[in-house]
């Protein structure tokens, strides 16, 4: 039986062990030369949407990745939904090659726009 977590460090081993899980592949970004580091990942939905959640760390905060078919979230999402409000984590979402991105943790909105910012630049 396999796994629904993935505990892993290495992106070339997390990012295939979502094919066939998810019904869309994504890229990850090269994290060697920055202060973060990644534990792995697992399958999530929202509602009855298949998506992707990648977990990792930085300065002993984690900060989860969230990655969805765009055209999937639709009904689901609007922009009131996604705008921020007063919450006790920090979060930036875009969309991208028709995936919809979510980076959310308690960490540091530097931190998660820094995050953010190595995940646009991957998928371009």
């Amino acid at each position: 039986m396999e796994s629904d977590l993935l505990i892993s460090t290495d992106r070339h081993t997390v990012k295939p062990w979502f094919q066939g899980k998810i019904p869309f592949a994504f890229d990850l970004p090269e994290i060697q030369n920055s202060e973060f580091s990644l534990l792995g990942g697992r399958m999530t939905y929202l509602g009855q949407t298949p998506g992707a959640h990648l977990i990792y760390d930085v300065r002993k905060h984690h900060i989860s990745v969230f990655v969805f078919q765009e055209q999937s979230l639709r009904a689901r999402l609007d922009e009131n939904s996604l705008s921020p409000k007063k919450l006790s984590f920090n979060m930036e979402t875009w969309s991208q090659g028709g995936l919809r991105y979510f980076v959310i943790g308690d960490a540091s909105a530097a931190d998660i726009s820094s995050l953010a910012k190595l995940f646009k630049t991957s998928a371009s």
